[in-house]
């Protein structure tokens, strides 16, 4: 699962069919997510900055591609062709990229990016339970992890039932663990570094208030996100992992 250099530069996204004014805002979508992916930096999620590089994001891209999520259902008709739902997969040319998060202060995290061992507990009214990889579930979250380090340029790694049971790991527990058994606990499961997280879903919010944390370099670093979907909750709780792996300050 290890992320290749030139997947860097790729990202994709969801477009209606393949006439080009929806390609167009494809191309707009996917160069935010590059830009985030290659230089680690989560904070540019948003960025007011990249509204003057989005119009032109067609001139930062080298190739792309379409795949069909419904290939093998049968096209009906010309109506049908339009409305089918197709994953736009869209490579920038790297050195433009580059010359993009310059302007932006920014630059490219090219060395080796670590494994996060991850940890998350899912809270829901009284409802509990940890991601994992291979319990049913949760599979919805573990497809949408893994979904959320691929745009994010980032590996991860997460806990067996077993190894769960055999350590006699649970959400609270988790929380009460030292740096040094969660370390130990994450490269058990091939992770370098632990990631824990804590979803809860708030009602009045209609979203998952979330807490992440992380040890790094002598430091517990911690952010939170609220009335989020546990997709989001996950692209932010990767996507900060790496702003701080890659030197780009903590996440907000």
């Amino acid at each position: 699962m290890a992320t290749e250099a030139a997947d860097l530069y790729r990202a994709q996204a969801i477009v209606t069919g393949q006439g080009e004014a929806n390609r167009i805002i494809g191309f707009a979508s996917c160069l935010e997510d590059v830009l985030i992916k290659v230089s680690g930096a989560q904070k540019l999620a948003g960025d007011r900055r990249l509204a003057a590089y989005k119009p032109k994001a067609k001139g930062f891209v080298r190739a792309f591609s379409y795949h069909d999520q419904m290939s093998g259902t049968p096209t009906r008709d010309e109506q049908g062709t339009r409305d089918r739902p197709y994953d736009l997969i869209v490579d920038f040319d790297e050195k433009k990229i580059d010359d993009v998060l310059k302007a932006l202060g920014l630059k490219p995290w090219l060395s080796r990016r670590p494994v996060l061992g991850v940890f998350v507990e899912m809270q829901q009214d009284l409802k509990k339970y940890m991601v994992t990889a291979d319990a049913d579930q949760s599979e919805l979250q573990r497809e949408s992890l893994l979904a959320a380090a691929g745009k994010r340029g980032m590996t991860i790694a997460l806990p067996g039932v077993a190894a769960l049971a055999k350590l006699s790991i649970n959400g609270v527990g988790l929380r009460t663990m030292t740096s040094s058994t969660l370390a130990s606990v994450a490269a058990q499961q091939g992770g370098e570094i632990a990631l824990v997280g804590r979803l809860v879903w708030v009602d009045r919010e209609l979203g998952w208030a979330t807490q992440w944390q992380m040890d790094w370099q002598s430091r517990t670093h911690r952010w939170q996100v609220r009335g989020v979907t546990f997709d989001e909750a996950f692209r932010r709780g990767i996507g900060g992992a790496a702003q701080i792996l890659s030197n780009n300050g903590d996440p907000a």
